[in-house]
């Protein structure tokens, strides 16, 4: 089921991806990595609470060495 309004408080991926500032890529591998947690929706079709997003976005991500850093515009 696809959401045109998902219920209150609520994200589709491409509503978290826009909101996070990142592609809906990103979401699938913050899921992935357990950054995430799907609270609904079905399978194909999850949605995430925007409390979720928001502290997936802001937590601190590991490092790896020889990371490459970009440059600051």
């Amino acid at each position: 089921m696809e959401y045109l309004l998902p219920p209150l408080g609520t994200l589709t991926t491409s509503m978290a991806a826009m909101s996070a500032g990142v592609q809906p890529a990103t979401i699938r591998d913050w899921v992935r990595r357990g950054l995430l947690t799907r609270c609904g929706g079905s399978p194909k079709r999850p949605i995430y609470r925007l409390e979720d997003v928001e502290a997936a976005r802001s937590a601190t991500k590991p490092s790896r060495p020889n990371q490459r850093k970009t440059a600051a515009a």
